[in-house]
């Protein structure tokens, strides 16, 4: 009611809106939750890709590259297994080393930190969720062949897509409203004075 009594046409208003809501529903939103919820794997497929390009330069610069004798183990259990799905350890490990161009270019700074904070947070409501109901991930009843496959880099891929389409459709959304707006393109003039 309140902005009805102050403007006399509220149609810029819900244009703005339109095109800021419109971009952010459509193409922002699903694929910013699809990152969070598939955060843990989208870190591991950037490390995974992080450690072969920081491979390949330790042995093209000359370093040596492979295993030396002080990286192997002294003594222990052989048959432990190291957990590569913590995605923390996955994200630190992604910010701490050097990074190719493409890293930067591609805006992976940004995904890295929404795919980490998505699977922060889902980890902690599993948990707490398997907390209150007495039932553990490995022991849930139901069919695991049910199970979706996990998600690719074609899918990323189309995420990322949709997240950088809904900020620039927005953006232009913005721009045109504005240059309507500011050009007074709005009024229409019929010429036969109705």
């Amino acid at each position: 009611l309140l902005p009805a009594l102050i403007f006399s046409d509220i149609g810029p208003v819900l244009s703005l809106t339109g095109a800021i809501g419109g971009g952010c529903i459509a193409y922002i939103g699903p694929g910013l939750v699809y990152l969070g919820v598939n955060g843990e794997d989208f870190l591991n497929s950037v490390l995974g890709r992080l450690e072969r390009w920081r491979g390949t330069k330790t042995v093209n610069s000359g370093g040596g590259g492979g295993v030396t004798e002080e990286d192997l183990p002294v003594d222990g259990d052989a048959s432990l297994e190291i957990d590569a799905s913590t995605s923390i350890d996955a994200y630190e490990r992604i910010v701490s080393g050097s990074k190719p161009l493409w890293y930067y270019l591609g805006f992976f700074p940004i995904w890295c930190a929404i795919a980490n904070r998505g699977a922060t947070h889902l980890k902690k409501k599993t948990d707490a969720a398997f907390a209150m109901t007495g039932v553990s991930a490995e022991s849930a009843p139901g069919d695991r062949s049910l199970l979706l496959p996990p998600p690719t880099k074609r899918d990323y891929s189309i995420a990322m897509f949709f997240v950088c389409f809904g900020v620039v459709s927005a953006i232009a959304g913005v721009m045109s409203n504005l240059y309507v707006q500011w050009n007074n393109l709005d009024e229409v003039d019929y010429g036969d004075g109705n």
